[in-house]
């Protein structure tokens, strides 16, 4: 899948999250969602391009969500 639009997607759950008061349990929020609803290569895909110039439109809470929860997020 095209990167720039798993990048919109994740933005788009982010930004759900977001709106919760408690920090760690909207960056545990993203996390399961994407584990739930996202095949194993569209997760793989996303967790290869954190950190690189691809991924620098990533919202900061998808981007800590991502980070927190990695290894969960590893098919």
């Amino acid at each position: 899948m095209d990167l720039d639009n798993l990048i919109v997607m994740a933005n788009k759950i982010g930004q759900f999250f977001e709106a919760q008061p408690d920090r760690d349990e909207a960056l545990a929020g993203i996390a399961e969602h994407i584990k739930k609803f996202w095949e194993p290569r569209m997760r793989t895909q996303m967790l290869a391009a954190l950190g690189t110039d691809q991924a620098a439109s990533l919202s900061e809470i998808v981007t800590a969500a991502l980070t927190k929860h990695r290894a969960m997020l590893q098919p």
